[in-house]
């Protein structure tokens, strides 16, 4: 099932999280801000904003984390602007691990001024060599743009292709072991070519494996594969083909037995548009997925799952009945996948842009985060529960203690976990929130506790499969922010049959 993490962003495009990094994820979005999920909470001060400069169309559209982050803080974005131009560039974390330093702005290729608005430079990503690849698309328009046979083909550009690049090494470059270093009137960042729209590309974590999503034109969408460790020089046939089919355009030759077949490809119909590259499973939630590689259409918001080997492919099959939202509607857009440092996988998508996690369909029970503020007689409230949180049982019960004797608490629950500052503590909970009345009296001794009838909370139902955040606001008059009232830490639920 997708466990909402976060909502409210404007699409949000990729997400990713730095090497080693368990607490934090870092989401980028069409307009230009680099956003922090710490801990189940969106931080409120972004990491990076470069909106100033975005483009309406495709703004900043991928980040990759060096491997030696947590000691040089050096990450890469890459971006489309409003001038027209595509960039990879290098920024610097600041002191504040949370804040990025925006004056540390280092370009890493020369910007390309790109004919049109779309399918242009989309994905950056570490390969497992600590090389850095870069996914470019060939520039937009129909067959990838004159000459016939389209950029994608030409070797003196760098559109339409994949570049491998060694950012540790000095300008410009180029890995010496790259497939066309030394050849004349070759562009030596090129690793593979022959791709329109390549969104998006993934390494498997374990074994190297590349999967390639590239977007096709009228007919066509097509998956393709590179085995771990390949040294490249493939050429993935545009635009001379799309998928399996030979478009017929001048200077081709097509069929070819120097193309590359794609090892998967669907039709246009159906509701089917645009396929979304996604991410191999290499998690420790769901070991039963274990090398599994996720993708999507976006048009129609359909999920698929696939093994690959590179000669065999098994359990292709569709995953959108089962991964639904907590509110056990299904997904209706999917822009692009990620994975955190621990391997999980997560789904961006739906309008206004969110953050799903992939759970296990039968996970359920309790998780606090966003630790507590300090009140007035102690070291701060907090909220666990009783019972179970089985919808059948219907006996979840919610307790808060260290609160302020003889003061009201009021507990609320939402959809996603939030850090807003509030009275003398900070918000957990956000989304459409709603209030389980009426506030109780804390005991003598601090303690609260309260039944949530699951079957009769009608503006945010809480049904089997289904996430939410609780929190306890209370009274707190000699508080030491003055406010007169606090709040605990929080509570994730996911709620069973």
């Amino acid at each position: 099932m997708l466990e909402l993490v976060a909502d409210g962003f404007d699409q949000a495009t990729s997400l990713c999280a730095p090497p080693g990094d368990t607490q934090r994820l870092f989401v980028t979005t069409n307009d230009g801000v680099v956003h922090i999920i710490l801990d189940g909470g969106l931080l409120p001060a972004p990491f990076l904003d470069i909106s100033g400069t975005m483009d309406a169309t495709q703004g900043l559209l991928s980040m990759a984390f060096h491997p030696d982050y947590a000691a040089n803080g050096r990450f890469f974005i890459t971006y489309f602007d409003s001038s027209g131009q595509s960039h990879l560039t290098e920024y610097l974390v600041s002191s504040d691990p949370n804040v990025a330093n925006p004056s540390s702005a280092t370009p890493i290729l020369a910007p390309v001024l790109q004919p049109g608005p779309i399918h242009n430079w989309n994905c950056v990503k570490f390969g497992p060599d600590g090389l850095l690849y870069l996914a470019t698309g060939d520039g937009g328009g129909y067959h990838g743009l004159p000459p016939d046979s389209g950029s994608a083909q030409d070797l003196s550009n760098t559109e339409g292709k994949i570049l491998r690049l060694d950012i540790d090494a000095p300008a410009p470059y180029i890995p010496s072991d790259n497939p066309f270093v030394g050849q004349p009137g070759v562009a030596e960042e090129i690793w593979v070519y022959g791709l329109r729209e390549p969104w998006r590309f993934a390494f498997d974590a374990l074994t190297g494996d590349v999967f390639i999503a590239d977007v096709g034109q009228t007919t066509r969408e097509e998956l393709n594969f590179i085995p771990g460790g390949h040294p490249g020089g493939l050429n993935f046939g545009w635009a001379c083909r799309e998928g399996s089919i030979c478009t017929g355009i001048t200077g081709c030759t097509c069929p070819s037995s120097t193309h590359e077949e794609p090892i998967l490809e669907y039709p246009h119909g159906d509701g089917l548009c645009c396929v979304i590259g996604g991410e191999v499973y290499r998690g420790l939630a769901m070991p039963e997925l274990h090398g599994t590689y996720f993708y999507a259409d976006l048009c129609s918001g359909r999920i698929w799952s696939l093994r690959y080997d590179g000669t065999n492919m098994t359990e292709h099959q569709e995953r959108s009945q089962e991964l639904v939202t907590q509110n056990g509607t299904p997904i209706t857009t999917v822009y692009s996948f990620g994975s955190d440092a621990d391997g999980e996988l997560y789904v961006l998508g739906n309008f206004p842009s969110a953050v799903f996690k992939i759970i296990p369909a039968d996970t359920c029970g309790t998780t606090n985060y966003c630790a507590t503020s300090p009140n007035s007689v102690g070291p701060g409230a907090r909220i666990s529960s009783t019972g179970s949180t089985s919808a059948a049982s219907n006996d979840f019960q919610l307790l808060v203690d260290d609160l302020v004797p003889y003061q009201f608490t009021l507990c609320f629950y939402g959809s996603s976990a939030v850090q807003v500052p509030f009275n003398d503590g900070t918000r957990c909970v956000g989304g459409s929130i709603q209030r389980l009345n009426p506030a109780i009296l804390a005991s003598n001794t601090g303690l609260m506790s309260r039944s949530v009838d699951l079957q009769s909370q009608g503006q945010n139902p809480i049904t089997p499969g289904s996430t939410w955040h609780f929190q306890a606001w209370y009274r707190d008059l000699n508080g030491p922010g003055g406010s007169g009232s606090n709040l605990s830490d929080a509570l994730t639920a996911t709620f069973c049959p």
